[in-house]
């Protein structure tokens, strides 16, 4: 019995191992509800890079960073689309956030924290956690420095 249960937990390891985005994989099918509480799928903008950046309201690290992000938003948006994915349990505080921020990029929410499906999907274990996608929809950098993002977008 034990070496059908260690077999079945190894299995189910590998398979959320494989299950987590590698650099060279493509921007995987995500629906999720947005801000504005509509369900949309995210999708690649046309020849833009494309970072993904899962956050939540309750996290020092990421509301500092939404201070670069929205900089970075207001001055290459031409290059660069950002989405923000909170794993926020509280739907009030992740929009507070948002308006206090003042992000205007795209917002979504996966309220379901660390075990959010999303964060499941690209093995989010810490946040901040960013996932910078090429023109082609194709994973280069998993947490870039802000140097790197803007040395790549322009």
């Amino acid at each position: 019995m034990k070496s059908i249960n260690t077999i079945l937990l190894i299995f189910a390891f590998t398979i959320i191992a494989n299950a987590q985005v590698k650099i060279g994989d493509k921007l995987p099918l995500i629906t999720l509800e947005n801000n504005l509480g509509v369900v949309k799928k995210i999708t690649l903008s046309n020849n833009k890079y494309v970072l993904i950046d899962f956050w939540a309201s309750w996290c020092a690290p990421c509301r500092t960073g939404n201070k670069k992000l929205v900089r970075l938003h207001d001055t290459h948006n031409a290059n660069i689309e950002i989405i923000g994915i909170s794993i926020d349990t509280d739907k009030t505080k992740w929009k507070k956030a948002i308006e206090k921020d003042k992000i205007k990029f795209q917002q979504y929410i996966d309220p379901k924290g660390f075990d959010a499906p999303t964060a499941v999907k690209f093995g989010v274990e810490d946040i901040p956690s960013q996932y910078l996608f090429d023109k082609t929809g194709k994973l280069i950098s998993i947490n870039p420095s802000h140097e790197e993002l803007l040395k790549l977008i322009k």
